[in-house]
């Protein structure tokens, strides 16, 4: 051993093993290592599962807004109207979703009537949103038109009314029964404005995936609610759905050419971006937590190494003796330190990756061990906690791990390699 060896030479893992499994009557620290093993393994699942659980939670809750609200929502300014009223209806909304839908990008733009009134069934009363649009365009809404937990057949749209599955709960109502919509803007006569009262029979309850769009949302057909809401000839809005929903702020230019000098946007990002900005501030946070929690397992490591240089110090002299050098001792311990962080992330990826695949299950057991009520999508405004696994969030969690661990096992092991033979063996 006296001639130059390569590093991380053979014999320098064979010494390192043989540490690691040393047992503490031998002047090891096994229980140290299995300490730190322990610590960084849940350290790396705390942080991967919350990656999951983080990219799942954002991935399900910007896929509902997208797959039932429209990307880009065009507007029309106050102006004023045949009666020199002040409006913002759109009059020539045919025309405009003509030249909105030959935009490359556009996948569709749906003329759209809204209104809020109250829904009444037998003594069952709630507050509903009406959407007024077309059998055609509606079947172009991914999370109404294709609803997993739909019921009744959205081809006998036209024929009814299409209603949210909690407005259905609220209501007890199911498919053919009737309900009672009641608008207070009903028809002008001498001695004023009379509420609007009709009945409408349901044909399709849809779930879109999120509590509050279930909760209150209903359709009718296009020219049905014209006439509801007294907007005959016109159309309070043009709904836009685009390929690429993400970068839809590109298409705001032409959007607004076509649309004409006197539109406005309203895009999916300006509804819900002060919330996606909030959830990626807390990601920060929780990320800048979780960090210093897998700080706090590896500083187990250093623990351990300390320990293993205070207790094989004449090992260490008798090899330094020998002919070992000060860069072979301290790649031994480097070795010692570094080997329980990849076992431990190892493992800590393994497990997070199994709570996320797993999530449902395990999720339903949790639910089922507290009694129910452990997640409530009139907050979280989803049903379910989702778990989504995205590559980099893994490599950065594996390493930041690896990182840290290989940075604190440095210290002791350049203590060991510094530490002065006849000093460790003048006493033995």
């Amino acid at each position: 051993m006296t001639g130059r060896t390569p590093p991380f030479a053979r014999f320098e893992w064979m010494i390192a093993w043989r540490y690691l499994r040393a047992k503490r009557a031998e002047g090891g620290v096994s229980v140290m290592t299995w300490i730190s093993l322990i610590g960084i393994t849940l350290a790396v699942f705390a942080l991967v599962a919350t990656f999951a659980v983080r990219s799942g939670f954002r991935a399900e809750f910007v896929d509902t807004i997208l797959g039932a609200n429209a990307h880009v929502t065009v507007y029309a300014q106050a102006h004023p109207n045949q009666n020199g009223q002040m409006t913002r209806t759109i009059a020539d909304y045919d025309a405009m979703r003509a030249r909105i839908q030959k935009i490359p990008g556009v996948v569709s733009a749906a003329p759209l009537i809204k209104g809020e009134v109250m829904a009444s069934f037998d003594g069952h009363n709630t507050g509903v949103q009406v959407y007024g649009i077309s059998l055609a365009d509606l079947k172009e809404v991914p999370r109404i038109a294709h609803s997993d937990q739909a019921l009744g057949n959205i081809d006998d749209f036209d024929q009814g009314i299409a209603i949210g599955s909690g407005v259905a709960r609220d209501l007890g109502v199911g498919i053919g029964d009737r309900i009672k919509l009641i608008s207070p803007d009903g028809v002008q006569t001498a001695f004023g404005t009379t509420p609007r009262v009709k009945a409408y029979k349901v044909v399709y309850i849809f779930s879109a995936g999120r509590w509050d769009i279930d909760q209150t949302r209903a359709y009718l057909p296009f020219a049905e609610a014209q006439s509801f809401f007294n907007r005959e000839g016109v159309a309070d809005e043009i709904d836009v759905m685009t390929t690429d929903p993400e970068h839809v702020d590109r298409l705001s230019p032409d959007l607004l050419k076509a649309a004409g000098e006197n539109a406005l946007l309203w895009t999916w990002r300006d509804s819900a971006g002060s919330f996606l900005r909030a959830l990626t501030v807390e990601d920060n946070v929780m990320f800048v937590i979780l960090a210093l929690v897998v700080l706090i397992a590896s500083m187990n490591i250093v623990s351990g190494l300390i320990m293993l240089v205070k207790n094989k110090g004449r090992d260490i002299g008798i090899l330094r003796t020998m002919g070992l050098t000060e860069g072979a001792v301290l790649r031994v311990f480097f070795i010692c330190g570094a080997s329980t962080g990849m076992v431990g992330t190892l493992a800590g990826v393994i497990l997070g990756c199994l709570f996320a695949i797993y999530i449902n299950p395990i999720f339903s057991f949790v639910n089922y061990w507290a009694g129910g009520g452990v997640w409530d999508p009139s907050i979280r405004g989803i049903y379910t906690l989702p778990a989504k696994l995205e590559f980099w969030d893994v490599v950065r969690a594996t390493l930041l791990s690896l990182g840290l661990s290989f940075v604190v096992t440095i210290f002791p092991a350049r203590r060991a390699a510094r530490l002065n033979p006849v000093e460790a063996l003048r006493y033995e």
